[in-house]
């Protein structure tokens, strides 16, 4: 079996592990991290066989690549799509290289799982000149995620993945709400970039065009995108920050911002998976994952209400994207 280093730059953390026969075999984490790990900590890790590294964005690539210069190459043209994410991924694999300039590097993207959207899905109704002339499509995140969910899930269901119909809702810093069925992404949430869907901890969700048309005359479109990524969603509605931690301890002592955050959040939520229903032909699975959904239990009996009529109650599979790019990794060198 293949030693794999997964590296997984959050939009709020630094997730290192070392995946060895399938199981995690050590891991940390760097909370609201900038920049480069600890070197002391890089060489803790010992030998290994292969990297992985996680990109938000990889185009309309549909599995992982060896990543080279060409590659990182195209992968840099996609930093205007992932602002927050890309340019996190990108520096980190010029330090891995250094780290471990004789050990394979592979990219594993986030985008890939949601290259099955079918047509319907992944069309914007606009001019499809500009679809053509500008490549744009709903490519959706939050995919070694989904994977992972999907490969956790047929297995306690004791099915193959072709014969689960489920809706992953990603609940972190990042939130998506993906519908998956016959093996695949069907629907889901996310965009042309990961600012669309539900609010989340700095980023808006789905806006009205005409919004931001607006609000593009009223300032300059750097402090536009700005707001949109790193001040909107729970931070910009509660003024309490993003971290939804403490979101819920302000509305606890009773700020109405928090409040009317917490709300806002929830009701697009529930809207999304209502939706993500419409796309399945039965539903198998409501499976929740990620941070929020393995840390605030609280939180997510509310987000149940209303949800009743879906018939299945809600599970949470914690978030183990390391393991789905360790796999995805030994496929690819292999």
């Amino acid at each position: 079996m293949t030693r794999v280093l997964t590296v997984n730059p959050g939009s709020s953390s630094l997730k290192v592990s070392v995946v060895d026969g399938g199981a995690a075999i050590g891991e940390w984490s760097v909370p609201d991290w900038d920049g480069l790990p600890d070197p002391g900590a890089v060489e803790a890790v010992g030998p290994v066989d292969a990297i992985a590294l996680r990109f938000v964005h990889g185009g309309d690539r549909t599995g992982p690549v060896l990543l080279d210069a060409k590659a990182e190459a195209s992968l840099r043209a996609l930093v205007p799509l992932a602002p927050i994410h890309q340019p996190r991924s990108l520096l980190l694999a010029r330090a891995l290289r250094t780290w471990w300039p004789d050990v394979p590097l592979v990219a594993c993207f986030d985008t890939s799982f949601h290259t099955s959207l079918p047509a319907a899905a992944s069309t914007y109704a606009i001019p499809a000149e500009w679809t053509r002339k500008y490549g744009v499509r709903r490519y959706g995140f939050h995919g070694l995620s989904c994977a992972n969910a999907l490969r956790a899930t047929a297995e306690t269901l004791g099915r193959s993945a072709r014969d689960v119909a489920m809706i992953c809702c990603h609940l972190g810093s990042g939130v998506s709400v993906t519908a998956i069925s016959g093996g695949h992404s069907v629907d889901t949430s996310m965009g042309f970039t990961p600012l669309d869907g539900v609010p989340m901890a700095t980023r808006p969700g789905a806006l009205d065009p005409g919004l931001l048309l607006h609000l593009a005359g009223e300032m300059p479109l750097d402090a536009l995108a700005d707001g949109l990524n790193h001040h909107s969603g729970l931070a910009g509605l509660s003024g309490a920050g993003g971290d939804l931690r403490e979101v819920l301890a302000a509305r606890a002592q009773g700020c109405v911002d928090a409040d009317l955050a917490v709300r806002v959040y929830l009701h697009r939520l529930r809207r999304e998976i209502a939706a993500a229903r419409t796309s399945l032909p039965r539903l198998d699975a409501l499976v929740l994952t990620g941070g929020v959904a393995e840390h605030q239990p609280g939180l997510l009996d509310e987000l149940t209400v209303g949800l009743e009529f879906l018939g299945v109650a809600p599970t949470v599979t914690p978030a183990r994207e390391d393991l789905e790019m360790a796999r995805q990794t030994e496929e690819t060198l292999n």
